[in-house]
């Protein structure tokens, strides 16, 4: 019998059992409850996403804020707004009895979590059982069960769910850790029992790594959940990560809409998702599906879920591996391919109404990406970043193409918080069509003032290993040279004239508009018909880079690239909602690229994404950033300084951990570049905010050693 034909039957058996179980609720037991009005106890695009919804559906909407999100798109939204403490999260968005203290002095009905913060936090749900207030979730058993990986696992094997080998015990000692992961065999996962969204997850390759990676997997889940049990599983190498969509309502009925493919990841955080997932046979679709409907119905869910599986790449057996209770970062595409709001229904179940459809009434179509967009460093590791968006121009949304976020231009993008600047979401009638208008609509955002990751997922999009449907957990380290290759020299050379003419044009529409203002225009300034020769200095890509350009008549110019010939290119500039838009005409091909003058630099867009010119006098990177030495230990992003993992005249060895920062929920451990002593302290102390390139630990040589 084969694995699909085996799992079928376990299914059968298992989701008559559950359907028995959660039967003994009937509709006569649910009574009907009215939300007119909701506070969203989140921020940023979640909140404005839930507050859509429940706007077209007339229920009025409370937002909460803290003091770094006062001017936030989400407190404009909202019918209502209430400050609730401190930029820190413990003081303000988990902050459990200000917010219940809101929701009360609002008169709201009910919370809805959104995700992350207290969506998944069971004491929150009790409490607000306790003062009557809807939460808009599961029931407080299955976020118990669920949340709890150790026990979730027991449930599915119990429930004849396949599971990964591994260990969920009790024993949290770091004997009985290390005796486990001998047991199970490396690579091993090591997970916090608690955890989500990458936080607490690390990967021992070798038994010689285990205690270093559980330490610090330990720390960062204390830090995140308050919580620092974990389990270990054994890791399967280079998976596929495909999600299920679940909902349940108080009626015992439960559907799903289908998976959601999830596997291309950075920091084991996702970065693209798409829905359905490419490559899977209808049967395994059908076995995926049932396999998550059954895991809902053994834990008496009700509200929106996703169960995760681990998909094995060549055989594509499945392995359960957790189920988030609650809505996913990722909804959207599901929405998309399905014709439906699962915030609506959200709302509705969480009212006491059955779900609006059957399983059989619930149909796919179609074919929908997610890119999530972040204010961070591919070429760094991802690394977040923080700061002001000086500029923003993002898609225009449309019937296919939504773009949902909660940052505007001149947002501050805050350490405190998930760097995420918005979910671009596309839908085509088929893959090839989502993924071509996904790369059309990145090609439109334009950005200045913090570096993000949309040149990257342009490449990724477009890469020829992800457009034939190859993804796998390791796709971005496996395909790096490729994602992470430089420009090829036609593109910078392209790039470089378009930079020089811009910055040109720029510069003489500045100059006459000085003019026509009646200021003082030097002589060399420029005026119509008036020709010259200048040469610019650019940076590309960290490339030295002189352009050459005459003016030699009414909108035609000669432009000369380093060491290359002469083209003669005519040139304009106009204006657009999107800004302004430089138009060449060289060679018999006409091109049009949008220009953005910002700080020195300029800043190019075309098709292939957005490249940076810096102009002389350019800020290249903040201070320290680029060019501290070796001995040197400096901050890689802006955040909290965590820990100090040295002391003055220490001796250290070249990859030894140095200090730990905390900036935006990520954990970053910086080592040490090469042997030597500890010469020098930072005088910032565990708690202190440290900048990017901020010097902590300073080396010297190690002189102590003598010869005979």
């Amino acid at each position: 019998m084969s694995y699909l034909k085996r799992l079928n039957k376990i299914c059968e058996l298992s989701l008559k059992n559950s359907r028995r179980i959660s039967n003994t609720q009937t509709k006569a037991d649910v009574k009907l409850r009215q939300i007119d009005k909701v506070l969203i106890a989140n921020r940023g695009e979640i909140a404005c996403r839930v507050m859509h919804t429940a706007k077209k559906l007339g229920i009025q909407t409370v937002a909460v804020y803290s003091d770094a999100d006062k001017n936030a798109i989400h407190v404009e939204m909202a019918d209502e707004a209430y400050n609730i403490g401190p930029a820190s999260v413990t003081q303000s968005y988990l902050n459990k009895n200000k917010i219940l203290e809101v929701a009360k002095k609002s008169r709201s009905q009910a919370i809805h979590p959104g995700y992350g913060f207290l969506s998944e936090n069971v004491e929150f749900c009790e409490q607000c059982a306790s003062e009557d207030i809807i939460f808009i979730g599961p029931p407080t058993s299955a976020i118990r069960d669920m949340g709890i990986k150790s026990t979730s696992k027991a449930i599915m094997s119990s429930a004849g769910v396949p599971i990964v080998k591994g260990y969920h015990g009790e024993d949290q000692s770091i004997e009985r850790l290390q005796a486990e992961a001998q047991r199970i065999g490396f690579p091993i996962m090591i997970k916090a029992v608690r955890g989500g969204g990458g936080k607490g997850m690390r990967i021992a390759m070798t038994e010689s790594e285990f205690l270093q990676q559980l330490e610090s997997a330990k720390r960062e889940s204390l830090k995140s959940f308050g919580d620092d049990n974990m389990l270990l599983e054994q890791y399967i190498t280079d998976p596929r990560h495909v999600e299920v969509q679940v909902f349940a309502d108080m009626h015992g009925n439960a559907v799903h809409l289908f998976e959601r493919d999830c596997s291309v990841q950075r920091r084991h955080q996702k970065i693209i998702e798409e829905a359905p997932a490419p490559g899977l046979s209808e049967e395994t679709r059908k076995a995926l599906g049932e396999a998550a409907v059954r895991a809902a119905l053994a834990v008496g869910y009700v509200g929106a879920g996703t169960v995760e599986f681990i998909l094995h790449r060549a055989t594509h057996d499945f392995h359960f591996m957790e189920m988030n209770t609650r809505l996913q970062v990722e909804h959207p595409i599901t929405e998309m391919i399905t014709g439906t709001d699962l915030v609506e229904w959200q709302l509705r179940v969480a009212a006491g109404e059955p779900l609006p459809l059957t399983q059989a009434e619930v149909k796919r179509r179609g074919h929908a990406v997610e890119c999530r967009v972040y204010a961070e460093e591919p070429g760094a590791g991802f690394l977040p970043r923080a700061g002001t968006l000086h500029r923003l121009v993002q898609p225009s949304p449309e019937q296919h193409c939504r773009v949902e976020t909660g940052v505007r231009e001149g947002a501050e993008v805050s350490v405190h918080y998930d760097p995420m600047i918005a979910k671009l979401v596309v839908w085509g009638r088929d893959r090839n069509e989502a993924l071509a208008k996904t790369r059309a609509k990145l090609s439109e955002y334009q950005v200045a003032g913090l570096e993000t990751n949309v040149n990257f997922l342009l490449r990724l999009a477009g890469d020829p290993a992800f457009v034939a449907g190859d993804v796998h957990t390791a796709f971005i380290p496996q395909h790096e040279a490729r994602l992470f290759a430089a420009p090829a020299p036609e593109r910078l050379q392209t790039t470089a004239r378009s930079a020089a003419l811009g910055h040109v044009l720029l510069s003489q529409k500045a100059s006459t508009s000085e003019a026509k203002n009646g200021i003082d225009v030097s002589p060399s300034a420029w005026r119509p018909n008036y020709q010259f020769r200048k040469t610019i200095s650019l940076k590309l890509d960290g490339k030295d880079i002189t352009v050459a350009v005459e003016h030699v008549g009414p909108k035609l110019y000669r432009v000369k690239v380093g060491d290359g010939e002469w083209q003669e290119a005519e040139a304009w500039l106009s204006e657009s909602e999107r800004g302004a838009r430089l138009t060449t005409v060289a060679g018999g091909r006409r091109s049009t690229v949008g220009l953005l003058a910002f700080e020195d630099q300029l800043h190019v867009y075309d098709k292939e994404g957005q490249t940076i010119a810096l102009l002389p006098r350019a800020k290249y990177g903040g201070a320290g950033a680029s060019e501290a030495s070796s001995d040197s230990a400096c901050s890689p992003t802006p955040g909290v300084l965590e820990r100090i993992l040295v002391n003055q005249g220490d001796k250290v060895v070249k990859g030894q951990p140095l200090f730990v920062v905390i900036a935006m929920k990520m954990e970053y451990v910086v080592r040490a570049s090469r042997a030597g002593v500890v010469a020098r302290l930072a005088a910032a102390r565990p708690g202190d905010a440290v900048g990017k390139g901020a010097e902590v630990v300073r080396l010297e040589p190690d002189t102590s050693t003598t010869t005979n």
